[in-house]
């Protein structure tokens, strides 16, 4: 029953199938006139919570979420709780790679983009042109929550998120 109500809405085009039990509303381009392809992120997240897996985004996928860097990946690595699997979304690579629960345990999904963007810059890329655009990225509402979260991270991490969300450090 279920599944020929998805497949009427395919058909007519409601709704996209991306992969195997994974659908999503295709944005359509009014620009390009065509629909857009799925956002890899959200696949990322939806596949983690069929699963049951904690995931973050490695550093390139980081700051192409955060829009510090325009390069679209080919491949999206995300590091996982789960098993390593991979995923063809249109064309574009889906990896999962089993890490550590300590580099996945983040209770929110932005602490995880942070901190994995900030370790891909590296300390000296840090500058504040990359400060600012993360700033005005993260919800201020979160930034309490981000600051008691990623306590535990290498302390060059930890003070750039310290001038992220309260505007200065110690240094």
């Amino acid at each position: 029953m279920i599944d020929t109500s998805l497949y009427r809405l395919v058909k007519k085009r409601t709704i996209r199938r991306v992969i195997r039990g994974i659908y999503d509303y295709p944005p359509y381009s009014k620009r390009l006139k065509q629909q857009l392809s799925p956002d890899i992120d959200k696949v990322a997240q939806a596949i983690a919570r069929k699963f049951g897996w904690s995931i973050q985004p490695s550093g390139p996928a980081a700051l192409n979420i955060l829009g510090l860097s325009t390069q679209v990946p080919g491949k999206y690595l995300y590091l996982s709780s789960g098993p390593n699997r991979t995923y063809t979304i249109s064309k574009t690579g889906l990896v999962f790679r089993k890490t550590v629960s300590k580099e996945t345990g983040f209770k929110r999904h932005e602490s995880a983009i942070v901190v994995q963007a900030l370790k891909s810059l590296g300390k000296e890329g840090i500058s504040s042109k990359v400060i600012n655009t993360m700033r005005g990225w993260l919800d201020p509402e979160l930034k309490t929550e981000l600051l008691n979260e990623t306590t535990t991270v290498t302390g060059w991490v930890y003070d750039a998120i310290r001038e992220i969300c309260l505007g200065n450090t110690d240094g």
